[in-house]
């Protein structure tokens, strides 16, 4: 990598960063009204207990609760460390997102093809949006047990769109054409999964994986595989340790949700890399 790609992917990243920072933000409204059914957008956000209205520069992700020390400023009321911790993991997350596509678009930059570059881009805001979903869900289905539909439906629609038009602009239909039938291939596998074991596994874990399979099949079946693979590991792991630490009972609900989109990320940054050496341990490279 030559110093004007690193420039660039410093600035892809950096502004991706701040621009997850802001995204944090809004998710944090996402994640308290929508499974109550209210708003996301009107009435501003308040103090749940003073009801104050939040000034605009009492709103700036991570530095006005720091600034406020945690409290509201009318009241005085502790405001959760969730808030700017979701805002600065938002970023983080864009952040590395950016970092990891921006040497594609880099290589894209060429004048004379600039298809290339807006299907590079259409990528990158693909999975920035992945990602807002992703966060938004995990916290939603930590406290609630549900994966809103209002959320996770509308992701088929952004995921068709932005990656169908991107493998037009490239010629890589059949790349697109991996993806949908790696969405459909998850979503039965999670169906039969439900229809087995009523209880085990929500319906909204179903409609999820559809859109998990999508965008880890545009990277790749290793991605889908592993994926796959890395929520139920994760996910067992995890209901182990709680099993012999006494924090739970074999009948307790643990939602899978966040599990699944956990290992979605496993599959998305290191999918192929792991199946590959995988495959390589095996003899079949």
């Amino acid at each position: 990598m030559d110093a004007w790609e690193t420039m660039w992917v410093v600035f892809v990243a950096t502004f991706a960063g701040l621009v997850g920072l802001l995204i944090g933000s809004f998710l944090n409204v996402v994640v308290y009204r929508v499974p109550a059914g209210k708003s996301i957008v009107h009435p501003p956000s308040s103090c749940p207990n003073c009801g104050a209205t939040i000034r605009a520069w009492d709103n700036i992700p991570v530095v006005s609760w720091l600034v406020l020390r945690g409290r509201c400023r009318d009241c005085k009321t502790p405001i959760s460390r969730r808030y700017p911790l979701v805002e600065l993991a938002t970023g983080i997350l864009f952040a590395v997102i950016g970092a990891w596509l921006a040497p594609a678009i880099a290589a894209s930059t060429d004048y004379e093809s600039p298809t290339v570059a807006i299907a590079a881009m259409l990528q990158l805001i693909a999975f920035l949006y992945l990602a807002a979903i992703s966060i938004a869900l995990f916290l939603i289905d930590l406290d609630t047990k549900r994966l809103p539909n209002v959320i996770v439906l509308p992701a088929y629609v952004v995921g068709v769109v932005l990656l169908g038009t991107s493998a037009l602009l490239l010629g890589l239909l059949p790349d697109f054409l991996i993806a949908l039938v790696s969405a459909a291939a998850m979503f039965v596998f999670y169906l039969i999964l439900a229809l087995v074991k009523p209880g085990g596994m929500g319906f909204g874990d179903v409609k999820l994986a559809g859109v998990i399979g999508l965008f880890l099949g545009w990277i790749g079946v290793g991605s889908v595989v592993v994926g796959l693979f890395s929520a139920f590991l994760l996910g067992g792991l995890f209901s182990i340790g709680l099993l012999v630490l006494r924090k739970a009972g074999r009948k307790s609900g643990i939602p899978f949700g966040p599990w699944m989109l956990i290992g979605a990320w496993v599959g998305v940054f290191f999918g192929e890399q792991i199946a590959g050496a995988y495959l390589a341990l095996i003899g079949f490279n």
